[in-house]
C-alpha cells in the first residue's frame, strides 16, 4: 500500500492530553508491578471481564442486567424469554473480549482479516469465521424520530478505508505513537467507517481492548472502559460526533479529532487510576512466597480459578461456558490442571466429574478470594 493510502488522522496533542497519558502511565506501571494475591486478582479480572461485557452490550440497547449478564455467563440462567437477543450478545461479547485478550497475549497483529474475526464473534459466536463487510450502504438514524444522524461511506469504498486504517496502526506503532493514541483513534475510525450492518461499536471497543492488551496496557485485565463509556452514553456519543454534517463525505472524513481523543484519553485515565486504587487494596493480604502452582497459571487457569469463589467444585462443564470452549477442550484443560497440580478430581465419575483445588492451595486462597469479593462491583 503506497504512503496517500494510509490513513492520516488529524489531531493536537494538547498539555492536556499529554498530562493525562503521564498518568496513564503511571498507573500502569504500579498495577503491572503490585504484588497482588493470585486468586484476589483471578476475581478481580473476572468482575472486570463482566463488567465490560454487561456494560458494551448495553450501550447498544442489551435490557439485561448486570446480575441477568453474569447469571447467563456462569451459565445459571440460559433462558430470558422475549430476550433471547439479548442472551445471545451477552455471551458472544463475553466470547470475543477473551479472544481479544488470548490473541493480544499471543502478540498477533493487527490485521483485517483479525477484525473480520471479532465482528464474526460479536454477531454470531464463536463458531463464527470472519465477517466480509457490509454489501450495501447503512445509516445511522434517531431511534424516536427516524431522523438522519450519521451517513457512512458507501460500500465500495470500505475495505480501502479499512486497510488504510490497518496500514495507519501499523505505521503509528513503527513511530512510537502512544499505544492509547493508537486505540482512541482507530476506536473512532472503525465507527466512522461503520463497515457492517450490526455490531460496529461493539467491535470498535473489542478493537481498542485489543490494542491496548497488545501494547503493554492490558493492566492484568483489571479495567473496563465500556463501563465508563455507558455510565455516560451522552458523553460518548457527543465525543464521537465531530465533523459537524451528518455525511461522512461532507466533514466527518477529514474532521479534528482532538475533541474525541480528549474524552477517550481522560477516560482511560480514570479507567487506570480507578484501578489503581482496586490494586492497592490487595497489595500485603498474600503470604511473602506464592505457590509455584499458582503464579504459573495463565489467563483461562485464571478465570477457572475465580469460579471457587462461588462453589467448591467445578466441573468440566463449569469450565466450558466460562470459557466459551468446547466440552472436549474443556476436558482437555482440566486433564492437564490436574497434571500441573493445583487441582485434583474430586469425584470420578464419568458422568459426573468434579475437581477441587489441590488441599494445600485451599487455604492460601480462601483469603485471597474473601477479600477479592468483598469489593463486589463498587461502581453499582
Amino acid at each position: 500500500m503506497t504512503e496517500t493510502q494510509v490513513w492520516q488522522p488529524s489531531y493536537t496533542l494538547t498539555h492536556s492530553l499529554v498530562s493525562k497519558l503521564t498518568r496513564i502511565e503511571a498507573a500502569r506501571v504500579l498495577v503491572e508491578n503490585a504484588p497482588l494475591p493470585t486468586a484476589a486478582l483471578a476475581e478481580l479480572s473476572r468482575q472486570a471481564r463482566l463488567r465490560s461485557t454487561h456494560y458494551s452490550t448495553r450501550i447498544e440497547g442489551n435490557r439485561l442486567t448486570l446480575e441477568e449478564a453474569e447469571q447467563v455467563i456462569a451459565g445459571r440462567r440460559r433462558v430470558f424469554h422475549g430476550r433471547e437477543r439479548d442472551v445471545a450478545e451477552v455471551r458472544n461479547y463475553w466470547e470475543a473480549l477473551a479472544r481479544v485478550e488470548e490473541w493480544a497475549s499471543k502478540g498477533r497483529a493487527v490485521s483485517e482479516e483479525l477484525i473480520q474475526r471479532v465482528a464474526g464473534l460479536v454477531l454470531h459466536g464463536k463458531r463464527a469465521g470472519a465477517e466480509p463487510y457490509r454489501p450495501g450502504q447503512n445509516a445511522i438514524r434517531d431511534s424516536a424520530t427516524g431522523a438522519l444522524v450519521y451517513l457512512p461511506p458507501e460500500a465500495a469504498d470500505v475495505p480501502e478505508l479499512m486497510a488504510a486504517l490497518v496500514s495507519w496502526i501499523h505505521r503509528a506503532d513503527r513511530e512510537g505513537v502512544s499505544t492509547v493514541v493508537i486505540a482512541g483513534l482507530a476506536h473512532y475510525q472503525f465507527v466512522t467507517i461503520h463497515p457492517y450492518y450490526d455490531g460496529n461499536g461493539r467491535t470498535a471497543r473489542l478493537l481498542a481492548t485489543f490494542l491496548l492488551h497488545r501494547g503493554g496496557y492490558g493492566l492484568r485485565g483489571l479495567f473496563s472502559l465500556e463501563e465508563y463509556h455507558a455510565r455516560d452514553i451522552a458523553a460518548y456519543y457527543h465525543a464521537l460526533d465531530v465533523g459537524g454534517h451528518h455525511n461522512y463525505y461532507l466533514g466527518r472524513g477529514e474532521a479534528d479529532l482532538t475533541e474525541w481523543l480528549e474524552y477517550f484519553v481522560d477516560t482511560v485515565s480514570r479507567v487506570f487510576e480507578a484501578a489503581r486504587e482496586e490494586a492497592l487494596g490487595h497489595v500485603g493480604t498474600a503470604p511473602a512466597v506464592e505457590p509455584d502452582q499458582l503464579r504459573r497459571l495463565d489467563r483461562r487457569a485464571r478465570l477457572a480459578l475465580a469460579l471457587f469463589l462461588r462453589q467448591e467444585h467445578i466441573t468440566s462443564a463449569d469450565v466450558a461456558q466460562t470459557l466459551n470452549l468446547s466440552p472436549r477442550m474443556a476436558r482437555v484443560l482440566l486433564s492437564e490442571w490436574v497434571t500441573e497440580g493445583w487441582l485434583v478430581i474430586a469425584d470420578p465419575s464419568r458422568k459426573a466429574r468434579r475437581y477441587a483445588l489441590a488441599e494445600e492451595l485451599r487455604g492460601y486462597l480462601s483469603s485471597g478470594i474473601r477479600q477479592a469479593s468483598v469489593q463486589q462491583d463498587y461502581r453499582k
